[in-house]
């Protein structure tokens, strides 16, 4: 597909970009849209219905359960700053978007992403303190600190991308106009101004490295303190249920910090598109279908509220 530039008469300033995702598939458009699509409804439904019952039922009205939701409206958020526009691309070819659209796009992306790698932080923290010191926990998660910490989960994230957002926005674009991506990101993004774009490269991976790297070292040294408080428990059905849990969740924290790592912590902005597109599916797509089905549903006090809630309805329609 040729690169097509539109300019501004006076400022020879590209208007809007094109998303041109997945160069090697555009012959499978329909099943490409036939796959993401169930994927997108099942990780707004998913995470809808998770919401709904932490709300409802008085029971999971917990500090974890509070991180939980919160986590929940994270996903459904930025799965869906980036996904209705690539499905319209799959099944309309709407292909185009504007300039303001392209950069406010990666910004909400770069921000919810950044604001899950704190929160998912403070979710391995919450349960360090419930594993390891589960006789003062009550104490020390109280509701206050819950609140303070997913306050600061939430602000961090949008200021922390702030510099890397502004730095962009100063680059000149010039043409071409075509993102070898699936949505607007940084790296595709800086790719096409038509300036020296090193300054923009060295503060976003320093950043992401900051952001990415302090808040997965966290995590890790969360999960070994919960590791080694596990291997402590006596009861051998114990020790299984709480390592299968945490496991679990350390799996889906792995697959949303690794591929952020190899997109964003990088010395050029250089890249192979259909391999970035991939890797970008994994903590764009994945990790928010999964996180639903990780955090909620296979736990049994989910599955408890869940249950209580369908025998209200039916006692209310009787």
């Amino acid at each position: 597909m040729r690169s097509v530039a539109i300019y501004n008469a006076t400022s020879s300033s590209v208007k809007e970009f094109i998303i041109f995702g997945f160069p090697s598939l555009h012959g499978v458009q329909t099943l490409l849209f036939g796959i993401f699509f169930p994927i997108y409804l099942f990780t707004i439904t998913g995470n809808t219905v998770i919401l709904l019952l932490i709300w409802l039922d008085q029971h999971l009205h917990t500090p974890m359960y509070f991180f939980v939701s919160n986590l929940s409206i994270l996903d459904i958020s930025y799965i869906s700053v980036t996904v209705p526009k690539m499905l319209a691309k799959f099944l309309l070819n709407s292909s185009t978007i504007s300039y303001s659209g392209c950069f406010l796009q990666m910004y909400f992306f770069i921000s919810l992403v950044a604001t899950e790698c704190l929160l998912l932080t403070v979710m391995a923290y919450d349960r360090y303190l419930a594993i390891c010191t589960p006789l003062h926990y009550p104490m020390y998660m109280t509701k206050k600190l819950c609140f303070c910490l997913c306050t600061t989960a939430w602000i961090g994230g949008f200021m922390l991308p702030f510099s890397t957002f502004i730095l962009a926005l100063k680059l000149p674009f010039c043409g071409p106009n075509v993102i070898h991506h699936y949505y607007c990101d940084h790296p595709p993004l800086i790719q096409l101004a038509c300036a020296d774009t090193s300054v923009n490269v060295a503060v976003g991976s320093s950043v992401s490295a900051i952001v990415i790297g302090a808040t997965f070292f966290l995590v890790v040294a969360s999960y070994i303190k919960i590791i080694a408080s596990i291997l402590k428990i006596s009861s051998n059905k114990g020790r299984r249920k709480t390592f299968s849990t945490c496991a679990s969740h350390f799996l889906v924290v792995n697959l949303f910090f690794l591929p952020l790592a190899f997109m964003y912590i990088r010395p050029t902005a250089s890249y192979s598109s259909d391999v970035d597109s991939l890797v970008a599916m994994v903590y764009s797509m994945m990790t928010p279908m999964l996180n639903p089905i990780i955090y909620s549903l296979r736990n049994q006090e989910f599955k408890g509220a869940f249950r209580r809630q369908m025998k209200c309805n039916r006692v209310s329609f009787v």
